[in-house]
């Protein structure tokens, strides 16, 4: 039988599961730095077609509407990529996957470059965005192995969000600087060359990657469970919605308030402002051994988020904007980090990177459809009717999410059923 005992030293390592301890975890580093690397494109992919396409149609509204179909294509295909993955192992989807969109992301490159019509560009962005490698919700599912049962978790949910935030920092001022500095297409150039370098580094870490469950006989055709099959899931999808609108909106009424001010350049500053509160606070929840459960801290964060998100509208300065932006960005975090905490009670090992991907995927989403409607708010109401959209979209997701809360409860452990017939996963039920 083993032993029970655990040293002071032990209990107390325990109860405070810091970034250093969870970066000592065995083999953390070999998927860590090139899965930085290979989702650094990600951030700069949107406004690298956006500089291009301007630049070669002389048009915003049509470099927004490639962008956009980028972003929705993303959206819907990546639940499918993570669905892959879990069934055949990361490395089986990865690789062709970045091999298809460093071609499909170099096509679009050469369409816009030689004047191409709009549809041929559309058609250029569907398989650009659908082919977005998901290497965030890898990595967290690579996590999830290597820390399972661990009070690390938490840690790394919010080291994981820090670290996308970071990403969303350094990839526009990469991709800007690449686009007006060298050419217009350079942004998009290197994002091609990122993703295929990083994403077959990233790849090629087969020690880390989640097992493929397999049959008694040893075939992995086995049949998994959808996570979107999972109730809790569906209740955080809307939730992510919720702080996609958050992203979606920032994005264009920052830049049309600073516009209306007479200081365009102010742009970036609210913008990095807004992204350092989100930061700070992702470092501060990673760092905090938490006592309450993750369904409450959601609800509070979330609430607290609803609460900051609809006091945006009624700045009239850009300091009372930067000041909000800071509350709403800090506030985003716990509420993020938390609901990718909570897919390990809810979701099985064998779909955790296809939840993941669900999740991503509702951000781009939500962004998608609240740059699209804030535009519309900023070019037909006043200036600033654009911030309307965060605080409508994290209002519906909190009332939600209030309705749904017990959904998020998990499935008791040991508590499984298995499918179909013979030798298989078991799955857990809801």
């Amino acid at each position: 039988m083993a032993s029970t005992v655990t040293t002071s030293k032990d209990s107390a390592a325990t109860s405070r599961p810091g970034y250093g301890r969870l970066l000592r975890t065995r083999g953390a580093w070999t998927f860590l730095l090139p899965g930085f690397a290979a989702r650094q494109p990600f951030a700069m992919l949107t406004l690298s077609i956006v500089l291009l396409v301007q630049h070669t149609t002389g048009s915003y509204g049509v470099a927004g509407a490639v962008a956009a179909v980028t972003g929705v294509s993303m959206a819907l295909f990546a639940p499918y990529t993570g669905r892959l993955a879990d069934r055949h192992g990361q490395r089986a989807v990865l690789v062709p996957g970045v091999l298809v969109h460093a071609a499909a992301g170099l096509g679009l490159t050469a369409l816009a470059l030689n004047g191409a019509p709009l549809w041929a560009l559309f058609a250029a962005a569907v398989p650009t965005g659908a082919s977005v490698p998901q290497v965030g919700p890898m990595v967290r599912a690579r996590w999830g192995v290597r820390l399972k049962g661990s009070p690390l978790m938490a840690t790394a949910a919010a080291f994981e969000s820090v670290t996308d935030e970071f990403t969303f920092v350094v990839g526009p001022l990469l991709a800007t600087a690449l686009c007006t500095t060298v050419d217009p297409s350079a942004g998009l150039v290197a994002e091609a060359a990122l993703t295929l370098v990083g994403g077959l580094l990233f790849a090629a870490q087969k020690g880390t990657q989640p097992p493929v469950a397999t049959s008694g006989d040893g075939h992995t055709r086995v049949r998994h469970a959808s996570a979107l099959r999972v109730p809790g899931v569906r209740v955080l999808i809307v939730t992510f919605l919720g702080i996609g609108s958050v992203f979606g909106g920032m994005q264009v009424s920052l830049a049309a308030f600073t516009e209306s001010i007479g200081e365009p350049g102010l742009n970036g500053v609210l913008y990095g402002v807004f992204a350092a509160g989100n930061m700070l606070a992702g470092l501060a929840c990673g760092a905090i051994a938490w006592k309450v459960t993750p369904q409450r801290r959601l609800i509070v964060a979330y609430a607290a988020l609803a609460l900051a998100a609809s006091a945006l509208w009624t700045a009239d300065s850009a300091l009372l904007l930067g000041a909000l932006g800071l509350l709403v960005g800090m506030c985003i975090a716990p509420a993020l980090i938390t609901g990718y905490t909570l897919v390990e009670s809810l979701v099985p090992a064998g779909a955790r990177t296809e939840a993941f991907t669900w999740l991503t995927g509702a951000v781009a989403l939500g962004q998608a459809a609240a740059v699209t409607v804030a535009g519309q708010f900023e070019d037909r109401l006043w200036d600033g009717a654009g911030f309307l959209v965060p605080m409508g979209g994290t209002l519906l997701a909190l009332a939600t999410l209030l309705a749904l809360r017990s959904r998020l409860a998990g499935a008791p452990r040991g508590r499984t059923v298995a499918r179909g017939m013979g030798h298989r996963e078991p799955v857990a039920v809801d």
